[in-house]
């Protein structure tokens, strides 16, 4: 068994874009090209990812030099800063399904070796159960569903022709969280609450067209009616009405909760504090500011001179 451990500040969860992980992927396809004459489309091509970068990175900066940090008691309903550490709810313990490691979130990937030093993944998964962020003044329950989740505890091993890899936030140490925090009086939720989970729900279906359009493009025309789309919100509705029984079922009245804003706002979770996590965002967001620039430039002028 070999093992590679790799602790540093790992995305378990994130847009690939934020750091050069998609400039890697641009510079491979350009590789395999047999002309030249790519490189100029390659590197414009790399100025533009760098450009979302270098927005998502200073827009994440701005979100936490900007949002004030409350206590789980005081905090206010709605986008709310949080900071405590990570807790597992009693009898709700959740396990990294490849290690067995009690944790409070995890993602995990398996590959399989088809060639030298090339894998392709054949099982990846992350935990949506519920944990808590407990701080001075008492609990949170946090739903990661949807969340961008930052931590420094990563491993990677081989056993054979396979490759593990697990994210994990672990139970007793530093959690930074942003989201929609929310207190609930019982377990109905209000109709604003229903009608915001509807809409994230109908908008991450829309996201992946393929399944929208195998659920519920019954006639086969390659399009979602009016009716269709009637369907697919009454199957919304139910399915957000069984994930939250089966959330808040177990809980008193009064219970906070942190969940994915409904308006699309950035739902982070971080294993650090925010300053460090800040202070990288920003130096991401020059670094992406300056590869756009060099690029862009770049490619435009070996495109002029062809």
């Amino acid at each position: 068994m070999r093992f590679s451990f790799n602790i540093g500040s790992n995305s378990g969860r994130g847009p690939l874009y934020l750091t050069g992980s998609l400039h890697f992927i641009v510079l491979a396809i350009a590789g395999q090209a047999e002309s030249a004459d790519v490189w100029p489309f390659a590197l414009l091509a790399m100025s533009v990812v760098s450009f979302f970068a270098w927005i998502g990175n200073f827009r994440r900066y701005r979100i936490i030099h900007d949002l004030p940090t409350s206590s789980v008691a005081s905090a206010a309903q709605g986008y709310t800063e949080l900071i405590g550490v990570g807790r597992l709810i009693e009898s709700s313990t959740v396990y990294c399904p490849i290690s067995q490691r009690p944790c409070c979130w995890y993602r995990y990937s398996v590959e399989e070796e088809v060639n030298d030093d090339k894998y392709k993944i054949v099982d990846e998964g992350s935990s949506v159960a519920h944990f808590l962020l407990v701080d001075e003044s008492g609990p949170c329950v946090v739903s990661p569903d949807g969340a961008e989740v930052i931590t420094k505890n990563q491993r990677t091993w081989s056993e054979g022709n396979m490759r593990y890899s697990e994210w994990l936030l672990l139970p007793d140490t530093p959690l930074y969280a942003i989201g929609e925090f929310i207190t609930h009086s019982g377990n109905v939720p209000t109709p604003a609450d229903e009608r915001s989970d509807v809409g994230a729900l109908l908008s991450d279906w829309k996201n992946d067209k393929t399944t929208l359009l195998k659920r519920f493009d019954l006639d086969g025309d390659g399009k979602i009616s009016l009716k269709e789309w009637e369907l697919a919100r009454m199957q919304a509705m139910r399915e957000v009405r069984k994930r939250r029984a089966e959330q808040l079922g177990n809980f008193a009245e009064g219970v906070h909760l942190l969940r994915k804003p409904g308006d699309g706002r950035l739902f982070l979770l971080a294993g650090e504090l925010p300053d460090d996590l800040g202070r990288r965002y920003k130096l991401w967001s020059w670094f992406h500011l300056a590869a756009f620039l060099g690029m862009g430039v770049t490619g435009l002028v070996l495109l002029g001179v062809k």
